[in-house]
């Protein structure tokens, strides 16, 4: 079993990676691993940011690791909220408001194309690499669904009818953006073994 540990406080990424894994991977967050800091998140790109977390983690536990900034990317809002879809409606923001502010800011626009982007960088043996993976969808106009996280309740992804938050993880891990980019990982990850 290899173990990764991701640069990340977030459980619900954790729970949505792990369950996209093959068994002989695992992931721990890196509050299992010891690190008990926040992290912030200053720079402009989804890139920086996750080498800036990676790097962070991996200085200080002295260990392989690997982060990733996912940012939703609206056509109709010039690529907001991008690399501040977590703090889209301020920096106390929750699911809930970002999802509020997206929609009102959207408003009766019949252009509702958007993508996920995930950007992971893993730190292996003190080399970065970087991983991409996009998902296209659209925007929808109300809320629908109670799993996921983010703007799942709000991102029906090409070639599915249901939104993110109406579907299982593995139906999710079909289309997901993060799927993409952590199958690239992983392909990566078992050529270098």
């Amino acid at each position: 079993m290899t173990r990764l540990i991701f640069a990340s406080g977030n459980p619900n990424k954790a729970k949505e990676i792990q369950s996209a894994l093959p068994e002989k991977f695992s992931v721990i967050t890196m509050k299992e691993a010891g690190f008990l800091s926040d992290i912030p998140e200053p720079y402009h790109t989804l890139e920086e940011n996750a080498q800036h977390k990676a790097r962070t983690v991996a200085s200080a536990l002295n260990v392989n690791c690997f982060s990733e900034d996912t940012g939703l990317e609206t056509v109709a809002l010039g690529g907001a909220p991008g690399v501040r879809s977590a703090r889209y409606a301020g920096e106390e923001a929750n699911d809930k408001k970002n999802i509020e502010k997206l929609l009102l800011e959207l408003g009766n626009n019949n252009l509702r194309n958007a993508r996920f982007k995930t950007v992971i960088v893993l730190i292996l043996d003190s080399e970065e690499y970087f991983f991409t993976g996009i998902c296209e969808g659209k925007i929808t106009t109300s809320a629908s669904g109670s799993s996921g996280f983010g703007y799942d309740p709000i991102f029906i992804p090409d070639g599915a009818e249901k939104t993110f938050a109406e579907m299982t993880l593995e139906e999710k891990n079909r289309y997901s953006h993060r799927k993409k980019a952590l199958a690239k990982m992983i392909e990566f990850l078992i050529e270098k073994k």
